[in-house]
């Protein structure tokens, strides 16, 4: 497997003691597989994400397993692990607007982000360096579809688009070549037209580049697009996982069947209130284990 994650689990500092955010999750992503995580707003996954990156504030404490191609990413020292980020692993993240530097150029910084990760050959930076990573910040706008890239490199963040936005977050994440990408939400604040583009985006990339890929949502619809398997969150921890097709046709927990039942559908009933995901009894602390109730599907009950 590329990535392996066990038993991981994140606390908060609250003061005087200790807020579990993250309990016992435990999922695998292999090489060119996509794995959704979904789950509603504050369920654990970004911070799980950010827990694989360790890009968690000090107020954090993360215990468990993290390996990414046979390294233990939690117990790596600081320099080997930046030499992960971007290069191994990137990610996307849910607002640009805030990711980007709005002082900065966007060619300027797809080129930055190539420079950070250039071997110790290319460390001083010399300005033939510099010009290179520049001439394939553009290749890289070119790729991620973003129109007149030469123009467009030379742009403010709020001079674009919030679909070219995103598509510069891409660029910055993609440009050296990782093996996994982890995206955090990219399509949330985006309309629903732009949305499909965006997903598209990704998925012709994974297929041209070999991307293995952590996709993060809390949209089940969304998911069901772009992932091979998913799995989902509640209150912190994995409650199942499995594949796509077999989750969506006959899910197995409470909660994704709640989940399941809030979409609306076109023959959803326009004179009835959407169905909401009521809390179920119990938390994450208390739950069961999870355990394989068939080949490939896991479920907590």
């Amino acid at each position: 497997m590329l990535l392996t994650v066990n038993h991981l689990d994140v606390d908060f500092s609250t003061g005087p003691g200790w807020a579990a955010v993250v309990r016992e999750v435990a999922f695998e992503i292999g090489e060119g597989e996509s794995l959704g995580l979904v789950g509603e707003s504050g369920s654990g996954k970004s911070v799980t994400a950010l827990s694989i990156m360790r890009l968690l504030t000090p107020q954090a404490r993360v215990r468990g397993e993290v390996t990414f191609d046979g390294q233990e990413l939690l117990t790596l020292d600081e320099e080997r692990m930046r030499a992960v980020r971007g290069a191994g692993i990137s990610m996307i993240f849910q607002e640009p607007m805030t990711a980007l530097n709005p002082v900065m150029r966007v060619g300027d910084q797809v080129a930055e982000a190539v420079l950070a990760h250039e071997s110790a050959v290319f460390s001083l930076r010399s300005s033939a360096r510099k010009k290179e990573a520049r001439a394939k910040a553009v290749e890289m706008l070119r790729e991620v579809q973003i129109p007149e890239p030469e123009r467009r490199a030379r742009d403010y963040p709020h001079q674009l688009s919030g679909g070219q936005r995103q598509r510069v977050m891409i660029a910055m994440a993609i440009v050296n070549r990782p093996r996994l990408l982890i995206a955090d939400e990219p399509t949330t604040a985006l309309d629903v037209t732009v949305q499909q583009q965006i997903l598209e985006l990704l998925a012709g990339l994974r297929k041209k580049f070999g991307l293995a890929m952590l996709f993060i949502s809390h949209d089940l619809g969304v998911v069901s697009q772009v992932a091979d398997r998913v799995a989902v969150m509640y209150q912190g921890a994995v409650v199942e996982m499995g594949p796509v097709r077999e989750i969506f046709a006959a899910p197995a927990h409470p909660y994704t069947k709640g989940l399941l039942a809030a979409i609306p559908t076109l023959r959803s009933d326009r004179a009835k209130p959407l169905e909401t995901v009521g809390k179920l009894d119990g938390s994450s602390r208390e739950s069961p284990p999870i355990r394989e109730i068939a080949a490939g599907r896991w479920v907590r009950l």
